[in-house]
């Protein structure tokens, strides 16, 4: 019997998706890293750098609604193989205006944000069919996996990076990323994952605003929604800022700037790996909703901690254990919303989740980015972890409901005994349902 966290391994649809997905998002994270030190290296800004970031997630917040509304009434395989193919010609784009020499900001920026707008409508697609690709039993390991898959990603993408940077050019990672998006293309073309139970035949804005009243009923929904944007908008900017912090750590060139933002963006792949993997382990042993709040509570810490290191390899110490409490918190929350929301507003509820991470997220980095190039990132970063520290105190006295409703499944119902049968009965009686 495999670990808890690899079973849903065993299912050959999930295997394929989550192959495919680990080679893409390697590819992503490469891109990540190449946009971040082109941008640093020649600006030395840290605010660019978060507008870069902005670019390329705030459509997640924009337009994941109409992904989800759309999720739940088109072919979900046909259309997350259309946007993988449309995001490998921006980043054979990206490579060409690099090679080329025509790689300002501005255009840089305008490339990553049509990436951004295509991955947006595909995120809802892309995690609608996760709960028909496992079994309920292994729901939770799957979703655990998905972070672990993103953050392996986040391992080897920006070491690869790194190594084709300094051998070659920032050109090399922007196609190399491009050809990973063909992974997710011939995976997904090999699964078989059923049409959406489209109800009702009402336009788009009506199917979104039925998404968000669903939402609104299901209390854990609900808090799961409230706490990724708060979570999003103080502390998440660290990632988009790592390359920012990576060039207050090292003094040197472009390559310098790139082997720092590589070796602390790894330094959180591999936190988070191993808390993706741990995930379900721990949540079975001490419960989920007590898993999810120490991994909240822990956040605020150590991104202060990583924020004030003084040198590379206390900033990579803190960054591990960062990677790890952090993918607790964001796979622990949608873990909620996966399994809590109904069916036929699956899209559309995860749709939001993405919403608040992809519009708090990108406007807490610009903003701590701003505010970094006056006081200093450190301070930035601090007055962020600060904010999520006090709010979540404030629940836990004010609001204790929102919190307790964390839990990403209800304890199942006893089975009820069976009936006795009846005395001279041809049949024995019908199992209770």
């Amino acid at each position: 019997m495999p670990p808890v966290a690899l079973r849903p391994l065993r299912h050959r649809d999930f295997a394929l998706v989550w192959t495919g997905g680990l080679v893409s998002n390697a590819g992503t994270w490469m891109e990540t890293v190449a946009v971040g030190t082109l941008i640093k290296a020649s600006t030395g800004r840290d605010a660019l750098v978060a507008v870069a970031a902005v670019a390329s997630f705030l459509p997640i917040g924009v337009l994941s609604p109409l992904g989800g509304a759309l999720a739940d009434r088109l072919e979900r395989r046909r259309f997350i193989v259309a946007t993988n193919c449309f995001e490998a010609l921006i980043a054979a784009l990206l490579a060409f205006v690099a090679l080329r020499g025509l790689a300002t900001v501005p255009v840089v920026t305008g490339l990553v944000f049509l990436q951004g707008c295509s991955g947006a409508l595909r995120l809802p697609f892309q995690q609608a069919i996760l709960p028909d690709l496992v079994p309920p039993e292994d729901l939770l390991g799957a979703v655990s996996l998905g972070s672990t898959q993103y953050n392996a990603g986040r391992v080897i993408g920006p070491v690869a990076a790194a190594l084709l940077i300094a051998r070659y050019s920032v050109a090399a990672a922007f196609a190399v990323n491009a050809a990973s998006f063909l992974a997710v293309v011939v995976a997904v073309s090999l699964i078989k994952v059923p049409r959406p139970l489209a109800t009702g035949s009402e336009g788009v804005l009506r199917r979104i605003i039925e998404g968000g009243r669903a939402a609104r009923a299901e209390p854990a929904c609900r808090s799961a929604l409230l706490l990724v944007a708060l979570v999003s908008f103080t502390v998440a900017p660290f990632i988009a800022l790592i390359a920012g912090r990576a060039g207050a750590l090292v003094v040197g060139s472009e390559k310098a700037v790139a082997r720092a933002t590589g070796t602390l963006t790894t330094a959180q792949g591999v936190g988070a790996v191993v808390g993706a993997l741990l995930v379900p382990t721990l949540a079975a042993r001490f419960g989920r909703r007590r898993m999810l709040m120490l991994n909240l509570l822990l956040s605020p810490a150590l991104v202060t901690a990583y924020a004030w290191a003084p040198s590379i390899p206390l900033a990579v110490a803190a960054m591990v254990s960062l990677g790890a409490t952090y993918i607790g918190v964001l796979s622990g929350l949608q873990a909620v919303v996966q399994l809590r929301a109904p069916r036929e507003y699956r899209g559309r509820i995860l749709s939001l989740f993405f919403v608040a991470l992809g519009t708090l997220y990108p406007l807490g980095a610009l903003w701590q980015g701003s505010l970094g190039d006056v006081i200093g990132l450190r301070w930035a970063t601090t007055i962020g972890a600060v904010a999520l520290a006090a709010v979540i105190i404030a629940l836990a006295i004010t609001r204790p409901a929102v919190l307790a409703s964390l839990d990403p499944a209800p304890d199942p119902a006893p089975d009820p005994a069976p009936e006795p049968e009846p005395v001279g009965a041809d049949e024995p009686p019908l199992p209770p349902p």
